[in-house]
């Protein structure tokens, strides 16, 4: 069965592809896409209360959803370059989570855990 993820990064690889894109998608080159598009979401927010973020205006939104867009679409296309299954590591990573911060023992906090083990 294809999920939704890798449509998209199949979509995402022949773009590239027909492009002949794929000589500027290194992993590095990706990663530093990635943080240019999360540092221009970052900027949607820089100066917003923490009411208005939780309830931005139609245009804040538009320009919100255009960010978030361009982080998933980099965040896909170097999880496909690099071979990573992203739905798998983020499904892993959430029951390390689960480990880490027991419900009880976090509940209403903003701590953090210890690291995991290796």
């Amino acid at each position: 069965m294809t999920s939704e993820l890798e449509c998209l990064a199949a979509r995402l690889r022949e773009f590239a592809r027909v492009r002949e894109w794929e000589q500027f998608h290194t992993p590095k080159n990706l990663a530093m896409a990635l943080a240019g598009e999360v540092g221009e979401l970052v900027a949607e927010f820089q100066w917003l209360t923490a009411e208005e973020s939780a309830s931005p205006d139609r245009e804040t939104l538009d320009r919100m959803r255009t960010e978030l867009a361009d982080v998933t679409l980099y965040l896909v296309r170097l999880a496909d370059v690099l071979g990573v299954d992203l739905m798998a590591a983020a499904q892993a990573k959430l029951e390390d989570n689960d480990r880490r911060y027991d419900a009880e023992r976090y509940r209403g906090s903003a701590r953090k855990a210890p690291p995991s083990g290796p």
